[in-house]
């Protein structure tokens, strides 16, 4: 017999239930259960539609619970994998590693990998896991070609859910070929970046259409970022794998030589050990003065200076540089010993020798193996200087970056990030955006950023420009001295265009396309080799400029005569507003202004005084009448 309290009890043993299921590793299909034993039970209505509105709940918690265990998971492989690359060394297992983690992760058919050859510019599979196909795992993609050429060229991501019926992207014989022998379908690729440049594509794709989800993408795109920094740590421990391959070699030659060798040997160990314990180019060059008894000058690629022991100022001979490059040995050239210090082919600047007028073979020997150690000087203190500068040029990106969709910016980040490199955002900063000939792009970077390290600013590139971020407030200034400096440093032309200032991190973004828009304000005017920002490109910068200062403007070029007016009740304004408007005659000026000849004449002398003998020239005249129309604009919005 069912009494009127089972159906109560139902209820409540099917919440119950609900709470417990929730509580152990169920399915969403397990959760409609109690409701189905409630009503089977006999609850009332009002009682099923509590169960009902329970179950819904229940399910919606299940399907919170379940995304965030599955986040965890994929945080956990991501972590799993960071681990697993950080203990790798070697370049081809970072890269199987990498790719094989890709595709369990997605749990796709196949993963694959492409590296950019920056010689040939365009990319070229490196690594598949799964791939069946010869002829797909020795293609090469040209930049913008399919959907791994989009993704290298634009860095981002790109995901199709049918590459062969996707025309968004360029389609090759070369590339469907080798992908419909794969047999693959659904494909998704996101960038390999180190700081702002892509090395290479990491893919995940099927044999069957599939669609990437948002979440999808995201995954493999931190992987992406994982396995950027690995391919780079094993790359740079390959290079100085090899650099201490050649350098050991080197050591091993010379203690199988005679004793003189043996003295080179240790000498060349007592350089090193200088280098590696810290010394810097001043320890370096006394040590090698003092072992060859001598005077000894280094020099950069440049000529410049970099120290100098028990020696005058010496310019490096251009010819015995080369001759030193050419046969690899230290040559005299007019009584000093002159060596070549190179890594490989590269020249990274020289040594000279004084105080010698010969050497024999054993300290020649000694001091080309000393150019050796200088060398390895040279690059530890260039990689450093890459290093700090690829930081500061990639704080700088992303302080310059407006982030898609209009997002918010994390400007609190973007401020801490900058106060660790003694950067402080709440002083006025100004941009500017240099240009030069392409060639002599990397050397205007460099000194770029030596003199932003001067200035206590940043540099770096954006969209081939090399970029400023420097503490001032006048940045026009700023813009033509340094475009005179580096004119002179560099030998050729370097243009620069400035906005700004402003404080903080949110305007950057907006000044930076002001300093940009200055710069080709400049270069069509012909004005390469210049610097200057809005308020030195006069009207041009009225209407360049976002934050345009009309009044400041107009009190540049008509200030004295409209003060001359205010104070004195003249009519020189009006006077040039009608000698404009009447195309520069006098005898129709002076009817318009209901006045003699003369005294227009009068009036207009006034105005050489005040403006200067040059004010009727074509273009004086031309910033004379913008600023006449902005006067009055100005005029009629006050007195609205």
């Amino acid at each position: 017999m069912t009494t009127a309290n089972e159906p109560a009890g139902a209820a409540t043993a099917a919440l119950r239930e609900l709470l417990d299921l929730l509580t152990t590793d169920t399915s969403a299909e397990q959760l409609s259960r109690p409701a189905d034993r409630a009503r089977a039970a006999g609850a009332n209505t009002q009682e099923q539609r509590a169960i009902d509105d329970a179950t819904r709940v229940a399910r919606d918690i299940h399907r919170t619970l379940t995304q965030r265990r599955r986040r965890e998971a994929e945080l956990a492989a991501l972590f799993d994998t960071a681990s697993d690359l950080a203990a790798l060394r070697d370049l081809d297992s970072v890269l199987r590693a990498i790719v094989q983690r890709a595709r369990t992760l997605l749990g796709t058919d196949i993963a694959y990998l492409t590296l950019i050859d920056f010689g040939v510019g365009d990319t070229v599979m490196r690594v598949t896991v799964g791939s069946v196909s010869a002829k797909f795992q020795q293609l090469r993609l040209a930049m913008g070609e399919g959907l791994g050429g989009l993704v290298a060229q634009t860095a981002r991501p790109y995901a199709s859910t049918d590459y062969r019926t996707d025309f968004r992207f360029t389609h090759t014989g070369s590339i469907d070929e080798g992908v419909d022998e794969e047999g693959l379908r659904g494909i998704l690729g996101v960038p390999l970046r180190v700081g702002s440049q892509v090395i290479g594509v990491l893919f995940a794709s099927d044999r069957t259409p599939r669609e990437f989800t948002p979440d999808a993408i995201a995954l493999l795109a931190s992987l992406a970022d994982h396995a950027a920094v690995a391919i780079d740590g094993a790359r740079l421990l390959e290079e100085t794998r090899s650099a201490l391959v050649e350098l050991n070699a080197a050591n091993e030659k010379a203690r199988a030589h005679s004793e003189a060798m043996a003295r080179a040997a240790d000498t060349h160990d007592r350089l090193t050990d200088l280098v590696l314990t810290g010394g810097d180019v001043d320890d370096v060059a006394r040590e090698i003065a003092a072992l060859l008894d001598g005077g000894l000058a280094l020099h950069d690629a440049d000529g410049t200076e970099l120290a100098r022991v028990g020696t005058a100022p010496l310019t490096p001979p251009e010819q015995g540089i080369e001759a030193s490059r050419t046969g690899g040995r230290a040559v005299p050239v007019d009584g000093t010993w002159v060596c070549a210090v190179l890594a490989g082919p590269e020249l990274l600047g020289s040594l000279l020798l004084t105080g010698r007028a010969g050497l024999t073979a054993d300290d020649r020997r000694l001091f080309e193996r000393a150019a050796l150690v200088t060398a390895l000087l040279l690059l530890l203190r260039r990689s450093v200087a890459e290093a700090e500068d690829r930081v500061r040029g990639e704080l700088l990106d992303d302080l310059l970056t407006v982030p898609p969709s209009g997002g918010l910016r994390d400007t609190g980040s973007l401020a801490l990030r900058a106060r660790k490199l003694g950067i402080n955002l709440t002083r006025h900063h100004a941009i500017l955006v240099a240009n030069c000939d392409p060639d002599l792009r990397s050397r205007l970077l460099a000194e770029a950023a030596r003199r932003a390290r001067m200035l206590g600013g940043l540099a770096g590139t954006r969209n081939g420009y090399t970029v400023l971020l420097a503490p001032t407030a006048d940045p026009g200034p700023l813009a033509h001295d340094l475009a005179q400096e580096l004119t002179r440093g560099l030998g050729t032309p370097v243009t620069i265009g400035a906005a700004g200032p402003t404080t903080g991190a949110e305007c950057l973004p907006d000044i930076y396309d002001e300093a940009h828009r200055c710069l080709g304000a400049l270069e069509t005017l012909g004005r390469f080799g210049e610097g200057a920002g809005p308020a030195e490109l006069g009207f041009l910068g009225v209407l360049l400029g976002e934050r345009a200062d009309i009044a400041g403007y107009v009190d540049r070029v008509l200030g004295p005569v409209i003060d001359y007016d205010t104070q004195r009740g003249t009519e020189l304004v009006r006077t040039l507003d009608a000698y404009y408007d009447h195309g520069a005659s006098l005898a129709r000026s002076k009817d318009a202004l209901h006045v003699h000849v003369n005294t227009v004449v009068q009036r207009l002398d006034r105005v050489t005084q005040l403006l200067g003998p040059d004010w009727n020239t074509p273009s004086k005249a031309l910033e004379i009448q913008v600023a006449l129309r902005l006067h009055h604009l100005v005029q009629q919005r006050t007195h609205r």
